[in-house]
């Protein structure tokens, strides 16, 4: 759906879902056969999207009901940076406290090395350099060999994972299962973060 400037949309994960990952598609034209494209995050033409989008593009993946009974969640540069997010947990009255939440809200697509520049965003150094001899570029394992490209995202979006064993920050967070969540695209730039509100009703959320 379309998501204007202050607009929210309520994303109702099914029951028994173990995970999932949240994007924006932006630059998007579609007509009325609900076909068309989109100039970062595209799913292969369809409004509905049935895989991952298309890079680069900015991730906000999930883990559900994980041992022991916590969710994991994050932020993720691994296929580049098409717009600013912040991934936070929504605190809710009486439940386990849970505040904290990765942001990356710096504007990368301006400050994109030119080697990385891209339509719309920018792309990992992994995308770009993704040949064996340039295989230095990507992550084996958990085995990522710092390079200039690496440090780039870090020293952008320290809460953000990416091509890079070593962080400064957090870049991994968790809370109890059955915890909502609200994830923001374009925060304000290089703003601390803070959780939203508690919502009004007490009622436990639905994981």
């Amino acid at each position: 759906m379309r998501l204007d400037t202050g607009k929210t949309w309520t994303l109702n994960v099914p029951a028994f879902t173990t995970g999932g990952r949240v994007w924006a598609r932006t630059g998007c034209s579609f007509d009325g056969t609900c076909n068309g494209s989109c100039e970062t995050g595209d799913c292969g033409g369809l409004l509905a999207c049935k895989s991952g989008g298309k890079p680069p593009i900015t991730y906000a993946d999930f883990t559900l009901d994980q041992f022991p009974r916590n969710s994991f969640f994050d932020i993720s540069l691994i296929y580049g940076f098409n717009v600013p997010m912040e991934f936070l947990p929504v605190p809710v009255k009486g439940r386990p406290a849970c505040s904290k939440g990765p942001r990356c809200a710096a504007n990368i697509t301006s400050e994109c090395p030119d080697e990385l520049k891209a339509p719309g965003g920018c792309n990992s150094a992994c995308a770009v350099f993704q040949d064996e001899q340039n295989a230095s570029y990507c992550c084996t394992g958990n085995t990522c060999v710092p390079n200039k490209y690496s440090a780039f995202f870090v020293r952008m979006c320290p809460e953000a994972l990416s091509h890079s064993s070593i962080a400064p920050s957090e870049t991994a967070f968790r809370c109890p299962t059955g915890v909502n969540y609200q994830v923001v695209f374009c925060p304000p730039i290089n703003l601390p973060s803070s959780p939203p509100s508690p919502p009004l009703s007490t009622k436990p959320p639905s994981p």
